[in-house]
């Protein structure tokens, strides 16, 4: 009966448990290099074991320390970061995280490690806290007593507010980097500090106005690390409006505000920031070209003349022209063309802003003319990946990260290397794929276990690929035993080995074609039924989609279904078709990465030859999810489910059954 829990997994693809550990050549050569002392290649070989087991602290920590050989201290302190969040009771390591910390400037997260260190009796981390804090702790006593008695001193305020927020003292550092921005407003990077110090009490809304009118205009230093503070999405007009009562002289802000309810359809209220940027600066020709617009849209010909007459006189042939245009003047040709930098910087800016608003093809073109003008602007080249591997042209990508890794920039090194190696796997001339599917059946009161290791190899731009496969059909109980109504035992599964070639279509659409030709090796001696090693020919079509927010994205509703027609030789010739459907609803992921989906089942299942096994319906709900600490591509799910055989012919079970159905799925593909 359970045969087709087996064929729909492998018409799905899926495979066995692998039996060892997938880091082991990597490990072993990195080990060897350090032995050898060689610690470049040390570090080449554990980065490449992190790849493919990600969630093991233990490499982290070999790394780390092989990376402090070399004197890489700042990368080695985000190593021992990893390894803490993995594994959070190793303490050890979190004093080494610490320390490094420390070493690097980061003071304030040092002091926070030592602090929950500390509390569990460690001397060291005692020792250590105390070093940091007690600096601190009587430094902000010296501030203090200096704003007694000069109560306007900027510097007291500043220095007091910077020891407060090491301290995590974050209402006082509030207090005195709002007082000390208050005395000199035109230190822009006091506004970051105070954004970055209310963010840290929660106070969001306040932050992100403050976040914002520091990231437009000013310092570009201090503009840029308050961009990474703020939130991915677009900033909401509120934002803008109390942005602008903090900073009402930031030209920029004020520009990008206009131009923002320009876009939502709010015309006299755009009007009126366009008249103050003009007052604020009569010689920007493209607010003023804008405001004579606006005037000119409304009839107001008195008050849009004179601005536009001035920027048909002002020198900027491009914006003239939209003046000619609109005048319905003749254009002159160009005197000069904007420099290559200009226009990249200008297309960068249109591109962010398409990629936060979910604009992707724009972005794209925009990130293009950005290139074309300059082209050695890694960082460009960077987000011109990530794009197209948003758009799936993986291949696009892979080229672009590629040129981007060579940046000297060692953060675009770094990530766009990291990205090339996660997907030039996809075109790798062979790939292995290994799945597993074990589950308990409480219908057969059984443990059953199906899985796969197949190699393709891709040839060119061929529609299909040949592979080599070994796939696992198992369980325990192995038969049902003799019964008066059916003396044969019936066996559960294929208790088989199956060894195989194949060949496989490209998937298209959801849709894959395959079959394979082998010999299957029963692993149960005492099986009468079948020889030690049979023919196996098996093959099928496959369809498989999901829609709706799927396990991994947002929460929300989701479908998932999965259709297969699959020929299998001994079964005498049979074809069986069927189809596993799930609807439900995706949770949101939690903070410690906890996710889950509830769900409803719907299966159907039929063959050639009118098999009672193999003619039935089932339904009823399920859950599945992914745990801490669980790889990324596994599931554990968990489905009660009623079902009744469409065929009862020589059935000598009931017509109904109930199955409480529960296991696990892990795949991967190198």
């Amino acid at each position: 009966m359970l045969r087709i829990t087996l064929l729909m997994a492998l018409a799905c693809g899926s495979a066995a448990a692998q039996t060892t550990d997938p880091a082991y050549q990597p490990l072993a050569q990195a080990y060897d290099a350090l032995r050898q002392k060689n610690y470049d290649q040390a570090v080449a070989g554990f980065e490449q074991a992190i790849a493919l087991a990600p969630d093991r602290a233990s490499i982290r920590k070999d790394l780390a320390y092989t990376l402090l050989k070399i004197g890489e201290n700042e990368t080695a302190r985000d190593q021992f970061a990893e390894a803490m969040r993995l594994d959070p009771s190793d303490q050890h390591v979190a004093l080494e995280y610490a320390f490094l910390c420390y070493e690097t400037r980061q003071q304030a997260v040092a002091r926070r490690i030592f602090d929950r260190i500390r509390k569990t009796g460690d001397a060291t981390a005692e020792q250590a806290f105390e070093n940091i804090d007690r600096p601190l702790r009587e430094g902000i006593q010296r501030w203090q007593k200096a704003l007694e008695m000069s109560p306007d001193n900027f510097s007291a305020h500043q220095e007091l507010a910077t020891l407060a927020e090491q301290r995590d003292q974050f209402e006082l550092a509030a207090e005195h980097y709002e007082k000390a921005w208050r005395l000199k407003p035109e230190e822009r990077s006091l506004m970051l500090d105070l954004g970055r110090v209310w963010k840290a009490l929660g106070r969001a809304e306040q932050a992100n106005s403050m976040l914002l009118a520091a990231s437009r205009g000013g310092q570009p230093r201090v503009a840029e690390t308050a961009r990474e503070l703020l939130p991915s999405r677009y900033p909401y007009v509120y934002e803008f409006e109390k942005a602008l009562e903090i900073d009402p002289k930031n030209f920029e802000l004020r520009r990008e505000y206009s131009y923002l309810l320009l876009e939502m359809g709010k015309k006299n209220e755009a009007e009126h920031q366009f008249q103050i940027l003009n007052r604020m600066a009569p010689g920007d020709l493209l607010s003023a070209a804008q405001l004579g617009f606006l005037r000119l849209n409304r009839h107001d010909y008195a008050g849009a003349q004179p601005l536009l007459d001035s920027v048909l006189k002002g020198g900027d042939e491009e914006v003239a022209d939209r003046v000619r245009v609109a005048l319905k003047l003749p254009q002159t040709l160009r005197r000069h063309e904007p420099s290559p930098r200009r226009t990249s910087e200008e297309a960068k800016a249109i591109a962010d802003k398409s990629m936060q608003a979910g604009y992707l093809k724009d972005a794209l073109k925009y990130l293009t003319i950005a290139h074309e003008n300059d082209p050695v602007d890694f960082g460009v080249m960077l987000k011109l990946g990530w794009v197209y591997n948003i758009l799936k042209d993986d291949r696009e990508a892979v080229k672009w990260f590629n040129l981007a890794s060579k940046s000297p920039d060692p953060a675009i090194a770094k990530e766009a290397g990291q990205a090339s190696r996660n997907l030039s796997s996809a075109f790798a001339r062979f790939r292995t794929t290994v799945w597993a599917n074990p589950f308990f059946s409480s219908r057969w009161h059984d443990a059953f276990g199906y899985g796969q290791v197949k190699t393709a190899v891709k040839l060119g731009k061929l529609p299909f690929q040949p592979y080599i496969s070994m796939r696992f059909v198992g369980d325990v109980r192995g038969t049902t035993g003799a019964t008066l109504s059916n003396p044969a035992p019936q066996y559960l599964s294929e208790s088989s080995f199956i060894f195989g070639v194949g060949v496989a279509s490209i998937p298209w659409h959801g849709v894959t074609g395959w079959f394979e030709a082998g010999e299957a090796v029963k692993y149960l001696t005492d099986r009468k039924d079948v020889g030690a090693m049979i023919p196996d020919y098996r093959g099928g079509i496959a369809y498989g989609k999901g829609f709706g927010h799927l396990m991994g994205g947002n929460k929300g509703p989701f479908f998932e279904t999965n259709e297969d027609a699959v020929f299998v030789s001994r079964f005498q010739n049979d074809l069986l078709l069927y189809s596993q459907n799930r609807a439900g609803y995706s949770f949101p992921r939690s903070e410690s990465g906890f996710q889950a989906q509830f769900f409803w089942n719907f299966n159907g299942t039929t063959d050639r030859l009118h098999q009672y096994w193999a003619n039935f319906v089932e339904s009823g709900p399920g859950v599945r999810f992914r745990a801490p600490g669980m790889p990324k591509s596994m599931l554990f799910s968990v489905s009660i489910l009623r079902g009744v055989y469409t065929n009862n012919e020589d059935n000598p079970r009931r017509p109904n059954f109930f199955d409480l159905r529960a296991g696990f799925w892990y795949a991967f593909t190198r």
